[in-house]
């Protein structure tokens, strides 16, 4: 198993605190722990959203900043740019729209700083990963696993879905972008009078 670097055992030269705001990629290992580290932030970032907002009383507006947020980060597990350049963008504006909620409380401000941070990093890690080209034998993707639950979510659950989604979801968040830029607008507009 260890020889195969099937173990997953194997140590990371790099903290948790660097991969997440810093990513580095020396090998094929990194490349798909990075693409999992941002499939995950994009889910834990889709479940705050859905649960912050249906606790707020829209639970139309949750359920599609859900589906933006996670199936972006099914995206970023694919190692789609793109993807992950929508996700940043929305998150982007969606703080921006929300930011009269967020000023009360400094912590909401500075969550979604850190998330923002996190994305942006999340970005740069995706597009490194997306020109990434095996030329040796370390630089091959390890094989995805499904062990776990947590295996399957994380590694069998995008190879599937996105393959079968992606244009709807690229169009779907376009959308989604526009109409968040429009109200956006309309606040502003809201605002000046």
């Amino acid at each position: 198993m260890e020889t195969l670097n099937l173990s997953g055992s194997s140590p990371r030269e790099e903290g948790r605190i660097k991969s997440l705001f810093w990513p580095s990629v020396r090998t094929g290992a990194d490349v798909d722990y990075l693409a999992v580290q941002g499939f995950w932030l994009c889910t834990l970032l889709a479940t705050l959203s859905l649960w912050f907002l249906i606790m707020g009383g829209q639970p139309v507006v949750a359920f599609l900043i859900f589906i933006v947020l996670h199936f972006g980060g099914i995206g970023v597990r694919e190692h789609s740019p793109f993807a992950a350049g929508l996700v940043l963008v929305f998150y982007m504006l969606d703080t921006l729209a929300s930011i009269k909620m967020a000023m009360p409380t400094p912590g909401g401000l500075i969550f979604r700083t850190i998330f923002t941070a996190l994305l942006l990093s999340n970005l740069r890690a995706t597009w490194i990963a997306a020109a990434w080209r095996p030329e040796s034998e370390e630089a091959v993707l390890p094989p995805r696993m499904g062990d776990t639950l947590a295996d399957k979510f994380s590694d069998r659950w995008p190879a599937w879905i996105w393959p079968k989604v992606k244009i709807i979801y690229f169009i779907f968040a376009f959308v989604m972008l526009v109409l968040t830029a429009a109200g956006l607008i309309v606040m502003a507009m809201k605002g000046a009078r």
